[in-house]
């Protein structure tokens, strides 16, 4: 039963007062036509609570836009919703056409730092910057890899009444395939439900190959202003935290904490271990308990940790770039070679499948910013 402007109601209450029920809830396909935006094909949500959100098959499946009652919870950067034929991969590209979002999907392939992997030799690697500055042409992997770019096929939109549940959802599939190379496939399906301020994400990632692939795999979680400001915090239960280099370190102390725009302010990324429940399930948040007089307003994230082991806090608090990410992966984000040099670096094997499922929570209150934090920390 749907819970809508301080009532709850039945499905046959509720169609009485309505033509139809897109003027409350649903999704509905748009193209995006402005320019180098124009063509990416997108879905507009929305659950008749006040959560708005933009998938873009165009993009990956991936969600850009997303809102309460015209408060943004994520981070659009410059770059805009680029479309896909205006993808560079080389390097450190990518950040040319990181247009922030909710979530924006690394890998398949490889995610993270770009850097030169003795597997990709031949012609098919890409240039990769070397630390003195110069181009190495072959062996490159830039950074994140290419699924976020890759426009989905078989999108499929619809919604269906279940009792007095009305459910919607946005689907698709993206397949990374080279010949000689990887051929991998991701299904994604994206479903929210009338009244309720949550998205579920089902992905299912195929090797659709012959041979063992690589397969690294992280959700780039971008949160911004007006969530993020001074005071906001991270609600993350950690069994050890660890910064990736000199300017993580020098923040340590106040990982947790969110300030204000800082002129020339490096990035920070922490690694986490992050606690779970029983069942191996984690959830992190980010809340800010000042933002619309003192209502509150947070997200939190929950994800299956058998899959995604790795979370890293990207924290970009300077200014104009103002940001953090949540970022649960099957890998960290130093580079594949590290990877494969270590022994962590994750295969597929030839008709191997894994799934994934996470649920994102908009916390329109302080008495949800309370269970959930209640929730966090007591995991183990």
């Amino acid at each position: 039963m749907a819970k809508l402007f301080g009532k709850e109601w039945t499905k046959a209450d509720l169609l009485q007062h309505v033509g139809s029920i897109d003027q409350i809830a649903g999704a509905q396909k748009v193209v995006l036509g402005d320019g180098n935006t124009a063509g990416c094909e997108a879905v507009e949500v929305k659950t008749g609570s006040g959560l708005r959100y933009r998938v873009l098959p165009g993009r990956g499946m991936d969600i850009s836009a997303c809102d309460f009652c015209g408060e943004s919870v994520a981070w659009h950067s410059h770059t805009g919703e680029v479309a896909a034929p205006y993808f560079d991969p080389q390097g450190l590209n990518w950040l040319r056409s990181f247009y922030g979002g909710l979530l924006m999907t690394c890998g398949l392939s490889w995610a993270g730092a770009p850097c030169v992997d003795p597997a990709e030799n031949g012609p098919e690697g890409y240039p990769a910057v070397q630390p003195d500055g110069s181009w190495d042409q072959t062996g490159g992997v830039g950074l994140h890899g290419r699924v976020s770019h890759i426009p989905a096929k078989n999108v499929y939109v619809d919604s269906q009444w279940d009792g007095d549940d009305y459910t919607f959802w946005a689907q698709g599939k993206v397949r990374e395939a080279q010949v000689f190379k990887a051929d991998l496939e991701l299904t994604r399906r994206i479903t929210s439900k009338l009244g309720e301020n949550k998205i579920w994400l089902h992905d299912r990632v195929e090797n659709l190959g012959y041979e063992e692939q690589e397969f690294m795999f992280l959700y780039h979680c971008n949160l911004g202003f007006p969530l993020c400001q001074e005071g906001a915090y991270y609600i993350i239960n950690s069994r050890e935290t660890k910064p990736r280099d000199a300017d993580a370190e020098a923040g340590l102390d106040t990982w947790s904490q969110f300030p204000a725009p800082t002129p020339h302010q490096p990035e920070m990324c922490y690694y986490h271990d992050v606690a779970t429940d029983a069942d191996n399930i984690a959830t992190v948040a980010f809340v800010n308990r000042d933002i619309a007089e003192g209502r509150g307003l947070g997200i939190s994230i929950s994800y299956d940790k058998s899959v995604m082991p790795y979370f890293t806090e990207w924290k970009m608090p300077a200014q104009g770039h103002y940001v953090t990410g949540l970022e649960p992966a099957n890998c960290r984000v130093e580079g594949r070679d590290k990877y494969r040099e270590d022994g962590t670096l994750v295969f597929l094997q030839p008709g191997e499948v894994v799934e994934f499922n996470t649920e994102f929570s908009i916390l329109t209150s302080q008495t949800q910013i309370d269970a959930v934090e209640a929730k966090i920390n007591a995991l183990s």
